[in-house]
């Protein structure tokens, strides 16, 4: 009886206790949001460090980061003469070994705080020939981030710069970090240098990394951590890497982890080149050799000095953060048409109010609102603020506890104090919301605003990238049903093309390839990788990423080619605006033209295919479809053919390569479809000049005679696929059988569909978003994803590619043959390329000087290719393989032109030889 007594006990206890509990939270929740209603903005009571800057370069608007200005600049880059002459004459300056370094720390440091000592600095450092550099940064309490702590070290002394409080003067070390005669060694600089420039305008000429030494040597791990462990001895806790660098003073234990980690890098620096030396004289053939680990060491670090800081900017606020949930939200349960339009809409309705509230408040858009928090607002609507705010803090308090987010504050301090504003984004979905946004943003920095005004925010209201008040994105119509406004269809539309077409999975895996003396060839894909291994072929000497050794002698290294592109890891991001949420492949030479360069000059490929955004690729078309313009007068050669021989005379001319140049300029299948389709669905309502307009388009295509509603059906099969012309029947309610091209009348059989176009995207002020669906479409259709390989001496190849996509010359006798598969070689690079890029083939000829022309049974919509193939020979024909490779570099030139590309791969170059 007594130990049931204890037992009762107890469990009454425990009871009390829990009541106790969940009564104290749900008083600190009560509380906390009366507190929210109280305060008009948290920054008025809890100012933040930055906004103690007088002037930022980077500041939270929608506008362009600006870099510096400076005389005989070529480029955004103001540094990339100084940049680009150490990379074309690399001096061999890394000696360090008459240098005494102390191995052993002291702890004595100098603190740099002031003006005056900052200057003294300078001083010191304008003795030195070389200085080492590491930064801190803070990101959770800052929208774009910012430099905390710069760390320098020389040889005598270690120097710890308050960025904080010398904000404002930074600018006094610009010279030394921008010398070419100092070097600067840094560790894993890919970051540091772009933080510097968007703080500081600093700009790092003359780089020694010591991260890309470790690649160079083929170490096993590439780490400052590995570093110090192997060559000082030392252990360090980069957890701190993640602690709070505002704080003032600093804990004893972060200056001791930040003196430590710039510290021990000169002394790295120096065992690595002499590394690097040793590995040169063992592995060289000839006394001239000796440099070059040393020199390939110095080329990797000073291209990373030509990277060039730029804001993200988004066509509208919180765009990419709401495809991202969507994506992560949606993983296995079948794409974004399972989840309600309601809830999609409020997603992005959230995205873009956290979006902007991060800009106005300087903070991070984790810290103002976590992703989970999003998706149960989105899912529940609460219908009050009280409810809004639960249901945020449950959301929370559901994160795993290692994640960093559930350590945060919930709901934020942000939400708080506009727990209202929250409640509309929720709650109000039939507003515009742009008017929203607008109605927060005046509310928040107006004339009485409830936010306080500083540095990064002020100009936000006169830079927003959304329409102030556009009356036509107010036009409601009916969608399924609904009644959407144009605006909303407009997006949800775009989103889709985006879903759609852009790559899937990432195009550039990075995993790299070396010979058997260690030497870097090129990255690849994983499955490439597999391949070397799997036939023992190669060994695997790093696991993540992974990299491979070969086991026998390659036929060609990276330095035969004199360039250094592809032994460059390279970003899967739009390589014009750094959009990395989605991208696609674009050929700069378009394959109209390439694929009749002769074998020997399309090695490489790689380097003219680059990633682009849908956005982006639109423009870069644009801009290819008109330079095709300039090409055809310049060559007197038209882009479109409209009519061909008699069949009967055709038979006699197999090829019709005799007859070609005589072919007077057609009209292109997109506007001939385009026309079509307008006077089948409108033609009777239209104006009259426009209708006669639309007619004699496709007239001109019909050789000039007068049209029927039958020639108009037929038009808008020019172009079309077999796959594509039966979805076109079957949408139309027609048997397969009536969707043969054999339906095509006698009297027609003279008539040629001049098609086809590599590019998978067109002008979008000249086609509308279906037709652009269509034309990437395509190309999509017509590309297999291939890998080009290094040469080696063994019987089995690695998987090489079909190239279906290449566009084909479909001749009208051969039109029953639509159906049947295109026979395409495979090819083999015999040099190092790479390997993360598809590959292009060579063998088909066009239709054109072949005994046996064979049809392409994927045929694209844009395509030039009796155009290409003339162009080509004409150039072989007059200036040989050096007019080839001036035409790619023309071709090169458009794109930089027309996209001025701020994230292209290093070693990229418009003079680059095929």
């Amino acid at each position: 009886m007594e130990k049931k007594a204890k037992i009762k006990i107890a469990i009454t206890i425990a009871s009390l206790a829990a009541i106790s509990i969940l009564f104290t939270r749900q008083q600190r929740r009560r509380r906390k949001l009366n507190q929210c209603s109280q305060y008009s903005c948290y920054l008025q009571s809890e100012p933040k460090p930055q906004h103690n800057f007088k002037r930022v370069l980077a500041d939270n608007s929608y506008s362009p980061f600006k870099h510096a200005n400076k005389e005989k600049s070529s480029g955004s880059h103001p540094y990339e003469l100084e940049i680009t002459a150490l990379l074309e004459n690399p001096r061999p300056e890394f000696d360090f070994s008459n240098v005494d370094l102390d191995l052993q720390r002291s702890d004595s440091f100098v603190w740099v705080e002031t003006k005056s000592q900052l200057n003294e600095l300078a001083n010191a450092l304008s003795k030195e020939f070389f200085f080492a550099v590491d930064t801190e940064q803070h990101s959770l309490r800052s929208f774009l981030g910012f430099t905390a702590l710069i760390q320098i070290s020389t040889e005598k002394e270690d120097y710890l710069v308050d960025t904080i409080a010398l904000h404002d003067e930074i600018s006094i070390l610009q010279p030394f970090f921008a010398d070419p005669g100092v070097c600067k060694v840094f560790h894993g600089s890919d970051n540091d240098v772009m933080w510097l420039q968007r703080d500081f305008h600093i700009y790092v000429v003359n780089l020694f990394d010591t991260a890309k030494a470790c690649e160079v040597l083929s170490k096993p791990q590439k780490s400052l951590a590995y570093l110090l462990e192997t060559y000082c001895g030392v252990a360090t806790n980069k957890f701190l890497q993640r602690e709070d660098w505002r704080q003032r003073p600093l804990p004893a234990e972060m200056l001791q982890y930040a003196q430590t980690d710039a510290h021990y890098l000169l002394y790295i620096a120096k065992c690595l080149v002499a590394e690097l030396k040793q590995q040169g004289n063992e592995n060289s053939y000839c006394p001239d050799d000796k440099f070059n680990f040393v020199l390939e060491a110095s080329r990797r670090s000073n291209t990373v000095c030509l990277q060039v800081y730029t804001k993200e900017i988004e066509s509208y606020p919180g765009e990419a953060a709401a495809s991202s949930i969507f994506f992560r939200l949606l993983n296995g349960q079948g794409g974004v048409s399972s989840i309600s339009s309601v809830t999609q809409d409020l997603v992005r309705r959230l995205c873009a109010w956290r979006d902007l509230m991060a800009r106005v408040h300087d903070e991070s858009l984790r810290f103002v609102l976590s992703d989970q928090a999003i998706i149960a607002l989105a899912n529940k609507a609460p219908a009050n603020p009280t409810d809004v705010y639960t249901t945020i803090a449950q959301a929370d308090s559901d994160v795993d506890c290692l994640n960093l987010s559930s350590s945060l504050p919930s709901p934020s301090p942000v939400v708080c104090s506009h727990l209202d504003d929250v409640e509309r984004q929720v709650c109000n979905n039939v507003e515009n919301l742009d008017d929203i946004l607008l109605a927060n943003l005046q509310k928040c920095l107006g004339p009485n605003g409830s936010c306080p005004l500083s540095v990064f925010n002020y100009v936000l209201p006169a830079k927003s990238n959304w329409e102030l008040k556009n009356q036509s994105n107010k036009f409601v119509y009916k969608q399924n049903g609904v009644k959407v406004s144009r605006q909303v269809a407009k997006k949800a539309s775009r989103d889709l093309f985006v879903q759609k077409f852009s790559c899937k999975s990432p195009v550039y895996h990075n995993c790299r390839i070396y010979a058997n003396d260690g030497r870097l060839l090129c990255y690849c894909d994983r499955k490439k990788l597999e391949w070397y291994l799997t036939r023992d072929l190669a060994k695997l000497v790093e696991d993540n990423p992974p990299a491979i050794m070969l086991l026998f002698e390659p036929k060609g290294r990276p330095e035969d080619e004199g360039n250094e592109f592809y032994i460059q890891s390279k970003k899967n991001i739009c390589v014009s605006c750094g959009e990395g949420n989605h991208y696609l492949r674009y050929r700069i030479i378009p394959s109209c033209y390439r694929i009749h360069f002769p074998e020997q000059l399309k090695s490489h490929r790689s380097h003219d295919i680059v990633l682009l955004c849908v956005d982006c690729h639109e423009v870069a078309h644009a801009a290819a479809e008109k330079y095709k313009k300039q090409i055809s007068a310049e060559f007197g050669i038209p882009l479109f053919i409209h009519k061909v021989a008699d069949s009967r005379k055709a038979e006699a001319r197999p090829g019709f390569s005799a007859s070609i140049t005589n072919f007077e300029a057609g009209v292109s299948p997109l506007q001939l479809r385009t026309a079509a389709m307008a006077l089948l669905h409108h033609g009777p309502t239209m104006p009259s000049n426009r209708r006669e307009e639309l007619r004699r388009i496709v007239m001109r295509y019909y050789g000039g005679r007068e049209i029927s509603q039958e020639d108009l059906e037929r038009a808008l099969l020019v172009g079309m696929s077999p796959r594509e012309r039966r979805r076109h029947a079957k949408k139309r309610g027609l048997s397969l059988k009536m969707s043969k091209p054999t339906d095509f009348p006698d009297r027609q059989q003279d008539s040629y569909p001049a098609v086809m176009v590599e590019s998978a995207t067109m002008d979008a002020t000249k086609a509308d978003n279906v037709l652009g669906l269509h034309a990437i479409e395509t190309q999509k259709s017509g590309e297999k994803e291939g890998r080009s390989s290094l040469t080696e001496s063994h019987e089995s190849k690695p998987p090489t590619c079909s190239n279906g996509g290449i566009d084909q010359l479909v001749f009208s006798t051969i039109w029953k043959k639509m159906n049947s598969t295109s026979k395409v070689s495979d090819s083999k690079d015999d040099s190092v390329g790479n390997v993360d890029d598809e590959c292009e083939n060579s063998s088909v000829q066009n239709g054109f000087g072949s005994s046996s022309p064979t049809p392409n049974s994927k045929v694209s919509l844009l395509g030039h290719g009796p155009h290409g193939k003339q162009v080509v020979d004409y150039l072989l024909r007059e200036y040989g393989e050096d007019g080839i490779r001036q035409f790619c570099q023309r071709w090169r030139q458009v794109f930089v032109e027309a996209l001025h590309p701020h994230f292209l791969p290093a070693g990229w170059d418009v003079m680059h030889r095929i």
